[in-house]
């Protein structure tokens, strides 16, 4: 049943692209869907980069001091947020409340019949339902990665300062000879690639929805368990085929 429905996430994501091609958007569906998807995600999103960069600079800076090479945390957590940590973990945030709403809401239209409705109507639900919300989080999960990554270094650089008496100065030093102009492109390229996953997992289970209000849970459930495997396994061929070779950050940044 999962593989039946993995199955029809794809054949849709194929649908959604050719019926894009066409053109065919639905204005004021997507401008709503903006709104849902970035401004309302807005807070916890920067919440949490604030909180890993403080975490992540608590444990780099004390192994990294005892080895003589305090300067370099701010280039390390740069690195890790543009590469990985900004748009893994807003991704994370993104497709359990994001995703898990697509799939409650169309999944609730489908057994109330209201998806057949649309067909009654000769209205498409791919171009009414998918494709706005593929439109948002293709577009929003990208600025959100950019500010998460901005809010974490924020953090990071308070926590270094504050507890490790690393200077602001040397931080942001630090982070500008680590960081690549790539590194920067790398993290809204990846927030693209898992907005579209998480928009087509969640519509798709939810126009995949059977068995009444029981079904719209399991739909949910299984739609954001599929949403964060589907964003763990594409990182890992994103990471392997845009940081191919011997990295150079360090040799820059020391």
């Amino acid at each position: 049943m999962w593989s039946h429905r993995l199955w029809s996430a794809v054949l849709l994501g194929g649908q959604v692209l050719v019926h894009m091609l066409r053109g065919k958007i639905n204005r004021r569906n997507t401008l709503e869907q903006m709104a849902a998807v970035g401004p309302a995600s807005l807070l916890i999103a920067l919440l949490t980069a604030a909180f890993v960069g403080m975490v992540f600079t608590i444990q780099v800076s004390r192994e990294f001091i005892n080895l003589g090479a305090g300067s370099a945390v701010g280039g390390v957590l740069a690195i890790s947020l543009s590469r990985e940590l900004a748009p893994v973990l807003t991704a994370v945030i993104l497709a359990g409340r994001v995703g898990s709403a697509f799939a409650a809401e169309i999944g609730t239209m489908k057994v109330t019949e209201q998806i057949d409705a649309l067909y009654v109507l000769q209205t498409d639900p791919i171009d009414y339902l998918v494709i706005p919300r593929v439109i948002a989080c293709c577009l929003m999960l990208p600025i959100l990665t950019i500010l998460s990554l901005f809010t974490g270094m924020a953090g990071g650089m308070v926590i270094s300062d504050w507890m490790y008496g690393i200077s602001q100065t040397v931080f942001i030093n630090s982070a500008k000879n680590f960081l690549s102009v790539w590194d920067l492109c790398s993290a809204p390229i990846k927030g693209f690639f898992f907005g579209a996953l998480i928009s087509v997992i969640g519509s798709s289970w939810g126009l995949t929805t059977t068995g009444g209000a029981k079904g719209v849970g399991q739909s949910t459930t299984t739609a954001v368990v599929t949403s964060l495997l589907a964003i763990f396994i594409s990182n890992f061929f994103l990471s392997w085929l845009m940081f191919q070779g011997s990295g150079s950050a360090a040799s820059r940044g020391l």
